[in-house]
């Protein structure tokens, strides 16, 4: 996108009508997102073929993996949000500058990230409770991961960018090359050189690091409206004391939000491998919904930034809640006929009679939540974030999982019996100690983070930019 093109959708976005507009950026941002998914969804088609085990290792480590990521994308976040308020304020030599500065920030610290991962992956998954026969193929997808944790970090940067200059096309067409990649290298890998869950890993991670050669080459080629040059690369220790201020925040959010998976995992691994297997079915779903809400989001969160840094306030907000709109009503028609057609969507990932009768709980127990956690509070913490407000960002993340998630999944599956203003709640002869009350726990966590998010979306405290 062209310096032209980026001042004309800046236009757009500051004045044009707010529907198109949306649609217009989300469409690309949703099939990129969609991509994005479908590497955890070929792994998992790939790998159910060798068995429950080898199903459930990416989902497995990918609490783990996701803790690390989190912390790069607060602070990609925080470097999204000052870039696209640049861009909203008009001042493209700022912008052009800050993104050179996060790309060689988020550099140093993936590849430290990466180095430390590695060295307590055993330690994380004994405190996982990961099942004997789970533990190996874990083990081994992980270490591969992690180890391509750099070319990842940078991918998402230049995603990031791309959207801070409302350019939501370039982005998707890198991703569709590199899940093309992916799908033809995971059962080359996996049966052909019998790598099993390690070629899934090692496919996921040469496709990525594609991805990112071709990324940088355009943003220092100045094809992507920015143009980050060797001079913008060199540290930049203001800008990276702002970055830290803005996205620490938001990266203890999402890490401890991350981190609150593995805890989670380690809650669920108590009642077998087969309600595991099930419920790493049901996040690849899950994702597929979420992947949708958060494109649309994501497009709200170009608009927000931009808004927020040309000081039109009420128009960033009523962006907002049209967003709300838009994804809870596509989240609740993605549940709907994810129950109506769940036990043929279930064969297909794993045709094993236990996990089907299994999916059925985490239909009804965890699965109807989902409208609320997509159509509310992704698009709240989005608005947040994207104005640059990450500790409002990171206490709603927080608060979902650690304040909600954690204690009643703990509570409802495991403990017999609490008492809450004086009443009595029989843990026990709700749920009888199995999983009903572990997704119960699940399901609530939404519901409840959904109406503290919308309240304090509505209080307007976020109405302010950050930059100068």
């Amino acid at each position: 996108m062209s310096m032209e093109k980026v001042k004309a959708m800046r236009r757009e976005i500051l004045e044009g009508p707010i529907e198109k507009t949306l649609l217009k950026l989300a469409w690309p941002i949703v099939v990129n997102n969609l991509i994005q998914v479908l590497y955890n969804i070929t792994d998992t088609f790939w790998l159910g073929k060798l068995g429950r085990e080898a199903l459930s290792a990416p989902g497995v480590a990918w609490p783990i993996i996701g803790t690390l990521m989190a912390l790069g994308m607060g602070f990609t976040m925080a470097g999204f949000s000052i870039v696209g308020q640049y861009i909203g304020a008009g001042d493209f030599k700022k912008a052009n500058r800050s993104a050179g500065a996060l790309f060689s920030l988020v550099l140093f610290f993936s590849t430290l990230s990466a180095l430390i991962s590695i060295l307590i992956l055993p330690l994380a998954l004994d405190f996982m409770n990961v099942t004997p026969s789970i533990r190996p193929y874990a083990y081994r997808y992980a270490i591969v991961i992690f180890a391509g944790v750099p070319v990842s970090f940078l991918f998402m940067v230049f995603n990031a960018l791309m959207r801070a200059t409302g350019d939501t096309k370039t982005p998707v067409k890198i991703s569709a090359l590199t899940v093309f990649l992916n799908i033809i290298l995971d059962p080359i890998f996996i049966f052909i050189f019998k790598l099993g869950v390690l070629g899934a890993a090692l496919a996921t991670v040469l496709s990525n690091a594609v991805g990112t050669i071709i990324g940088v080459k355009i943003l220092m080629s100045g094809k992507a409206g920015l143009k980050i040059t060797l001079e913008d690369l060199k540290p930049d220790w203001k800008f990276y004391s702002k970055i830290v201020r803005v996205g620490l925040p938001s990266s203890i959010g999402q890490s401890a939000n991350s981190f609150g998976f593995v805890v989670l995992t380690r809650i669920i691994m108590g009642f077998g491998d087969v309600t595991y297997a099930a419920y790493v079915i049901t996040t690849r779903l899950v994702n597929f919904i979420t992947s949708i809400s958060r494109g649309i989001s994501m497009a709200m969160g170009t608009m927000v930034a931009q808004n927020v840094g040309a000081e039109k306030y009420e128009r960033a907000k009523v962006i907002a809640e049209r967003t709300m709109v838009v994804n809870f009503a596509i989240a609740g028609f993605a549940v709907l006929v994810i129950g109506v057609f769940r036990v043929p969507i279930f064969k297909v990932f794993l045709d094993d009679p236990e996990v089907i009768a299994e999916s059925k709980i985490v239909l009804e127990y965890f699965l109807i939540s989902v409208p609320f956690f997509n159509g509310i509070f992704v698009v709240v913490t989005g608005v947040f974030s994207s104005a640059g407000h990450t500790v409002k960002s990171m206490v709603m993340s927080m608060l979902r999982l650690w304040g909600f998630r954690i204690p009643l999944s703990y509570a409802f599956g495991y403990i017999p019996a609490i008492t809450f203003l004086g009443i009595r709640i029989p843990m026990a002869e709700l749920f009888n100690f199995t999983s009903r009350g572990v997704f119960f726990g699940m399901g609530l966590s939404n519901f409840l983070a959904a109406i503290i998010g919308l309240a304090w979306f509505l209080k307007g405290s976020w109405m302010r930019r950050i930059i100068d």
